[in-house]
This record gives structure tokens, C-alpha cells and sequence, in this order.
């Protein structure tokens, strides 16, 4: 075979064109000891706390994070399989801090706290990502919280309304519809999804079981409202590491949508519930212990206290010039035996704009949700409320707390005059009427509707029994009799002069015609 120089020549003039010196530097420290989920790292002496790291495993690359900073050695905990994880593994420092995929491609799956999908949707082709843990924008990004976030419970709406950007704590014992009132949130935003005021909900699952996180997906599914949800899983199966990064993950996901306002783009807002935080603190707890950092850090300045408040002091409403977004936090905190001042309740009751403390033996009792309404508290307040709601609701706290009082005496046997006996009855049918079913959040308009008809003592002469039946009906009466009142209250949502006698004389002619 003849070789041709002029050929070879050509050739290798053509491969010096494209030959470029690339040379990659990249800080390698050794895994000195593994233990679960976290690693002590020798060699990486220019980490920086916070960086993300590289293992290089014989089974391929796993994630982690620098968690401290030590004198010889850095302490960083794994994200994914730390079993892959061997003593003497190469680790490289990234330069990097930890981000999420984030974007409309999110809506509608269900993801590990990395991003990664756990449905069998297919891969996530996310263009854009978020790092996790950022400082939360300042008081001059802000704006008061003044628009409402209806949960579509009447208890909740009318009396610890929740607004766009606040932070409303779900507190009390296991087994007491902590959930659910997240779930009936999530759910009550269908009727908004596709407008402006369309809220993308993040549901953060942190140490749940899996078969609870399944049901969870499967009622959102059935409801419909999965078009608007991202769920983020970090089951109670899930190290350690992942069930405590989980809640910034789903934050950070929900500040894409906020940040939205800027470019103009809907939707703007977010809501975010973390279910539950006290598996967040307790996972978080012992990578402190793992990582050998002192139990003091504990106490002030409050290590678990700062995990929680640098999450959400995250959920705001922006101010106009930045798009006015709003992110709000659900956060949930399963209590013991009712012991709110326990050290993570009372962190994170500090830290929040208001509380809703759900209680066992109201719950047992059968009034559901089972919202204690005498310590249940919102910061916002009546900003946070349409004006008719804000207008009626006042009347409604009074009933309650008045006959709460009352039936102490009542219980003695003693005989009770007739205005104080009315003013019972009236409360006993507002509690009544603050009932619920699970999963069938309220419209506004139809609990300002049923609210007005109680407090003007519509129903006073109505069994309690039936005072769910006389509900019920005055609502289909509303739809479709008196339609064009429930229109006019719909778009004024206030009871002015005009609109007041309609609705009075709406709701007499329905009571004329029902039968308890």
C-alpha cells in the first residue's frame, strides 16, 4: 500500500486547527469515613459550606453537600444511595450550590426532593433550575399581604382567613385532619386554575409512608388537581438527608412561579405545604448528631429554630415592581399529646402568621374540621378576607365564643332565660353549620351565603340535625332560583345596602318551601 505524505499532511494540520488545550482542574479529597447518609471527607481543603460535591463510586457518581467545615476534614451529607459510598472513593468539589429543576414541566409529576421523577411519566425535561437554599427576598421586595387564599372551609375562611404570601401553621395531634385541610386547599384552587389568580400547588411529603403519599396522588388525581400540583416525596423509607433537604426543594420549585409576576406570566402564585416539618427536624437532628455537631447548637441560637425560619421566611408577597407573586406555606407540626409548648412547635408557632390547632376531642366529637376557634389565630386577619365575609364573620366569632361559655351553665341544669337560651341555640347551629365534609371545599360565595342566613338567625327555629339539609338546599336554591342575587354577590363580594334585603327576601322564600 502506497501512503500519501500530502494526505497525512493535510490531516494533521486539520486536527492541530481543531485542537484546543483544555485542562480540567478540580479540587479531589479521599472519603476517610461513611456512615448513614453523611461522609467525613479528607483532602478538600477549599470547600466551602453549603458546595455540592461529586462521589465517584465504582457504581457511578453520587451527590452530596458540605454540611462542616473541620479543622483536617469536611462533613457532608449524601443525597441518594450513600450505601455506594465506600471508604477511600474519590470526591470532587463542584464550585456549585445545590439546585432543582423547576418550571411548568414540574406541573403535574411526582418527584424525589432532587427533581428526579418517582411517576412513570417519563423524564423530566426541565430548561431551567433554582438553587435551594437562598436568602429570602428583603422587606423592601415586599408588600402587606392583602389579597385571600381561600381554603374553601368555611371555619378557616370566616374566621383565621389565610392570605397570598402568609404563613399559616396546621398544628395538632396525629389523626386530626392535618391533611386533609392542606388537601381541600389544594383542591379549592381548581376554580381559579387558567385565570390570573391561578395558585400552582407544592405538596412537600416529608416522612409520610408511601402508601399515604399513593392516597394523597390518587385523591388529587380524582379531584383534578394534579393539572396544578407538583408533589415532592421524601417518605419516611428516604435517608435521612433527603427528607431534610425536601421542604427547600418544593420552596424553590413555588418561587419560580412567584418570580413569574416580573415576566408578566401567569400563574404568579404559590402555595406550598410542608407535611410535616417535625420529620424535618427530627431527620435533620441526626445528621447534626452523625456530623458530631455539639446538642447545644440546639438551643439558641437555635439550630432547628434557624432551619425553619430561613424556610419560611421564603413564602412573601412581592411588592408591584417585582410582579406582585406571592408564595404562601402550609407548614404542618404534629403535636404530642397536645404539647404545643414542646421545643419545634413553639420554634415554628415563632416564626408564623398565625396558627389553626385542630383537637382531638373535637374531632371525636364529630365537629369537623375539628378547628379550636378559641386559640386558632391569623396574623392577616380581615385584610385577608373578601368584605362580605369580613363583614359577617365578626357576628360568627361572637355566636361561638358566647355559646361556648354558655353551655358551662347549661350543663348545671339550671334554668336559663330565653334570651340566653336563644343565643345556645344560635351557637349550637353555627357550629353545626361550620361542619364539613372531607374533600368538598366551599365557593366563597356559597359560605358568605350560608354564614348570612345563620347570623341572622334564618335557622334558629331549624332542628340542628337538619341544619346540614337546609344548607344543602338553600345552595341549589341559589344556583338556580335565586341566580342572579349569588351573580351580584359573586362579582361585588360586599353586602351593601342593595344587595342585602335580595339576599334576606332569597332566603325567606327558600325557607318557606323546606321541610326539615
Amino acid at each position: 500500500m502506497k501512503i500519501k505524505t500530502d494526505e497525512i499532511t493535510s490531516v494533521i494540520k486539520q486536527e492541530i486547527s481543531k485542537f484546543e488545550a483544555q485542562m480540567e482542574v478540580s479540587e479531589v479529597g479521599r472519603v476517610v469515613e461513611v456512615g448513614d447518609g453523611i461522609a467525613r471527607i479528607y483532602g478538600l481543603s477549599n470547600a466551602m459550606a453549603g458546595e455540592l460535591l461529586e462521589f465517584q463510586t465504582a457504581d457511578g457518581a453520587v451527590m452530596g453537600q458540605v454540611f462542616n467545615l473541620e479543622l483536617d476534614t469536611v462533613g457532608a451529607v449524601i443525597y441518594g444511595d450513600y450505601l455506594l459510598v465506600k471508604e477511600g472513593d474519590v470526591v470532587k468539589s463542584t464550585g456549585r450550590l445545590l439546585e432543582v429543576p423547576v418550571g411548568d414541566v414540574m406541573l403535574g409529576r411526582v418527584v424525589d426532593p432532587l427533581g428526579k421523577p418517582l411517576d412513570d411519566q417519563g423524564p423530566i425535561s426541565a430548561t431551567e433550575y433554582r438553587k435551594v437554599d437562598i436568602i429570602a427576598p428583603g422587606i423592601a421586595e415586599r408588600q402587606p399581604v392583602t389579597e385571600p387564599l381561600q381554603t374553601g372551609l368555611k371555619a378557616i375562611d370566616a374566621m383565621i382567613p389565610i392570605g397570598r404570601g402568609q404563613r399559616e401553621l396546621i398544628i395538632g395531634d396525629r389523626k386530626t385532619g392535618k391533611t386533609i385541610i392542606a388537601l381541600d386547599t389544594i383542591i379549592n384552587q381548581k376554580q381559579y386554575w387558567g385565570t390570573p389568580e391561578a395558585v400552582v400547588c407544592i405538596y412537600v411529603a416529608v416522612g409520610q409512608k408511601e402508601s399515604t403519599v399513593a392516597g394523597v396522588v390518587q385523591l388529587l388525581k380524582k379531584h383534578g388537581a394534579m393539572d396544578y400540583t407538583i408533589v415532592v416525596n421524601a417518605s419516611s423509607a428516604y435517608p435521612a438527608p433527603m427528607q431534610y433537604i425536601a421542604p427547600y426543594s418544593g420552596c424553590a420549585m413555588g418561587e419560580y412561579f412567584m418570580w413569574n409576576g416580573v415576566k408578566g406570566k401567569t400563574p404568579k402564585h404559590a402555595l406550598c405545604i410542608y407535611d410535616d416539618l417535625s420529620k424535618q427536624a427530627v431527620a435533620y437532628r441526626q445528621l447534626s448528631l452523625l456530623l458530631r455537631r455539639p446538642p447545644g447548637r440546639e438551643a439558641y441560637p437555635g439550630d432547628v429554630f434557624y432551619l425553619h425560619s430561613r424556610l419560611l421566611e421564603r413564602a412573601t408577597k412581592l411588592s408591584d415592581e417585582n410582579g406582585g407573586g406571592s408564595l404562601t406555606a402550609l407548614p404542618v407540626i404534629e403535636t404530642q399529646e397536645g404539647d404545643v409548648s414542646a421545643y419545634i412547635p413553639t420554634n415554628v408557632i415563632s416564626i408564623t402568621d398565625g396558627q389553626i390547632y385542630l383537637e382531638p376531642e373535637l374531632f371525636f366529637s364529630g365537629i369537623r374540621p375539628a378547628v379550636n376557634v378559641g386559640i386558632s389565630v391569623s396574623r392577616v386577619g380581615g385584610n385577608a378576607q373578601v368584605k362580605a365575609m369580613k363583614k359577617i364573620a365578626g357576628s360568627l366569632r361572637l355566636d361561638l365564643a358566647a355559646a361556648r361559655e354558655l353551655e358551662a351553665f347549661a350543663q348545671l341544669g339550671t334554668e336559663l332565660d330565653k334570651a340566653t337560651q336563644r343565643q345556645l341555640d344560635r351557637g349550637r347551629r353555627m357550629i353545626e353549620l361550620l361542619k364539613q365534609g372531607q374533600y368538598t371545599p366551599f365557593h366563597v360565595t356559597d359560605q358568605i351565603v350560608a354564614i348570612f342566613a345563620g347570623s341572622k338567625g334564618y335557622m334558629d327555629d331549624v332542628p340542628v340535625t337538619a341544619v346540614r339539609k337546609f344548607e344543602e338546599g338553600l345552595f341549589e336554591s341559589m344556583r338556580t332560583v335565586n341566580k342572579a342575587v349569588w351573580e351580584e354577590l359573586n362579582q361585588k363580594k360586599a353586602l351593601d345596602k342593595d344587595i342585602e334585603p335580595k339576599l334576606e327576601a332569597a332566603i325567606k322564600a327558600y325557607k318557606a318551601t323546606f321541610k326539615a
